[in-house]
C-alpha cells in the first residue's frame, strides 16, 4: 500500500480544489518544491502532481515547477494533467519524471496510452476521474458517457503500471474516499488500482487497510494532509504496522 500525498499546481503554486472547480482553489503552499521536500522528510516514498492548468490548456503549464520539485527531491513523482500526447510523454519521462498518468487522452485516443504502455513498461498509468460514475475529461470540465470500468477494460492487456481512480465529487471535500466504486473497480481489473478522493481522516486509512481494500495499490491523499486533519507520521507508520493483505 502505497500513499502518496498529492501536490495539484496552479499558477506555479501548491493548491487544492473542491469538487475539481478551479473557481475554488485554496494555495496552500507557494513554493511547490518546499512542499515536496517536506512530504519526503515526513516519509512519504513517492509523490503525486498534478498540473491542473495543463489539464484544462491540454498541455504542461507548469513545467518549471515540476522540474523544481524533481530536482528537490530523491523519491519518485508521478505526474498528471495535459499529457496528451507521445512528445509530451517521453519528455516528462526522461525529465525525471518515474510515471506519467494519462487521463483525457485515455478516452479520447486509447491507442497512446497502450502503445505508451509498451515502449515504457511500468511508467504510464491512467486517471480515471469518475462523476456519478462516468468519466471527466478536460479537467473534469467535460463528462463523458463512458464508465470508469468501460475505460479501464481497454487497458487491461496494455501493461499500464495502474489506474487512478479519483470520485470527482468527493475530491477536496473531506467526506471521506468513494472506496465502494474504487474497490468494485479494482476486483474487476487485474490491472492496479489506487484510489483518490476525499480522504480525511485516520479511519480512511484504515479503511485501505482492511479485507475488503486487499486489491487497491495505494491512495492519493491531498488536502486532509494540508489542513492537519491526517497526521503524515500516523498514517505511515499504521500502513507499516498492518500485515500485507
Amino acid at each position: 500500500m502505497i500513499l502518496f500525498p498529492a501536490i495539484d499546481l496552479k499558477n506555479g503554486e501548491a493548491v487544492r480544489l473542491e469538487q475539481g472547480d478551479m473557481a475554488r482553489a485554496t494555495v496552500f503552499n507557494r513554493d511547490p518544491a518546499a512542499q515536496a521536500k517536506a512530504f519526503e522528510v515526513q516519509g512519504f516514498e513517492y509523490l503525486h502532481i498534478v498540473d491542473l492548468d495543463g489539464a484544462f490548456a491540454g498541455k504542461p503549464m507548469n513545467a518549471a515547477a515540476v522540474e523544481r520539485i524533481i530536482a528537490a527531491v530523491g523519491i519518485p513523482v508521478q505526474l498528471g494533467g495535459g499529457i496528451r500526447d507521445r512528445a509530451t510523454i517521453e519528455a516528462w519521462l526522461a525529465n525525471g519524471v518515474a510515471r506519467v498518468i494519462i487521463g483525457t487522452a485515455a478516452v479520447r485516443n486509447p491507442d497512446l496510452v497502450k502503445e505508451a504502455a509498451r515502449a515504457y513498461p511500468g511508467r504510464v498509468a491512467v486517471g480515471l476521474d469518475a462523476r456519478d460514475g462516468r468519466v471527466a475529461v478536460e479537467g473534469w470540465a467535460e463528462t463523458s458517457e463512458l464508465t470508469a470500468l468501460e475505460v479501464a477494460k481497454r487497458f487491461e492487456a496494455a501493461g499500464v503500471a495502474a489506474i487512478v481512480h479519483t470520485d470527482v465529487t468527493r475530491d477536496g471535500m473531506l467526506k471521506g474516499p468513494n472506496l465502494d466504486a474504487t474497490v468494485a473497480l479494482a476486483e474487476a481489473i487485474s490491472v492496479p488500482v489506487i484510489a483518490s478522493g476525499g480522504f480525511a481522516a485516520i479511519e480512511d486509512i484504515r479503511a485501505l487497510l482492511t479485507p475488503r481494500a486487499k486489491k487497491l495499490a495505494g491512495a492519493i491523499i491531498g488536502r486532509a494532509l494540508y489542513d492537519g486533519k491526517l497526521d503524515a507520521t500516523l498514517a505511515l507508520k499504521l500502513i507499516r504496522d498492518t500485515p500485507d493483505k
